[in-house]
């Protein structure tokens, strides 16, 4: 999970996305968006497989959806916010957070790698101690994304906000790939399927 969820690669990602964020909002944010990806990877843990087929969205779809979703966010950071600048600066501290939940709480760090992986890890418990385990391991995993997430400020003071200008460009070009690689496997899974 740990591997999966890279806390170091979504660190250049999180302070591009929080660059206007003050450094309370920006900590809280960090807990938020920690928080959010527990919440909706313990939601898929619990019935994920039962609600994809009730719904009937395989996974492939769920990857597919997650891709688009990021692309919009690569795209944001890649060639800037322009006016929603102003409209950000000037709303409330709970509206500027909320890009805690989306896009870093949920795809970025509980996308369809991590929800698939926890749908697969559960699948495979067999006791109640093996089900805590598999818990606990997503519990470390996402408490290391916190810890560099909150204290991702020491890499801003040290880059400062021209920097952070530039981690966020080529943030958003390494979010662009990864989008079009879900997108791509999502495809191939659909090819293959068929």
């Amino acid at each position: 999970m740990l591997v999966i969820l890279d806390p170091p690669g979504n660190v250049p990602i999180f302070l591009s996305v929080t660059q206007l964020l003050d450094t309370k909002e920006r900590h809280k944010a960090a807990w938020l968006a920690s928080a959010t990806a527990f919440l909706v990877i313990s939601m898929f843990a619990i019935g994920g497989r039962t609600v994809l087929e009730y719904l009937n969205i395989s996974v492939p779809a769920l990857q597919g959806a997650g891709g688009l979703m990021l692309l919009l966010v690569a795209l944001q950071l890649l060639y800037g916010k322009g006016a929603a600048e102003d409209a950000y600066a000037v709303a409330s501290p709970e509206e500027r957070t909320s890009v805690a939940m989306v896009p870093l709480g949920t795809p970025l760090l509980a996308g369809p790698g991590a929800i698939v992986a926890t749908i697969v890890f559960f699948g495979q418990t067999e006791t109640v101690g093996q089900w805590f385990q598999v818990l606990a391991g997503i519990f470390t995993a996402l408490a290391g994304t916190f810890l560099a997430l909150r204290f991702s400020g020491l890499l801003q003071r040290l880059v400062r906000r021209e920097g952070v200008v530039l981690l966020a460009r080529v943030a958003g070009m390494i979010l662009a790939a990864i989008a079009v690689q879900m997108i791509a496997d999502s495809v191939t899974a659909f090819v293959d399927a068929a």
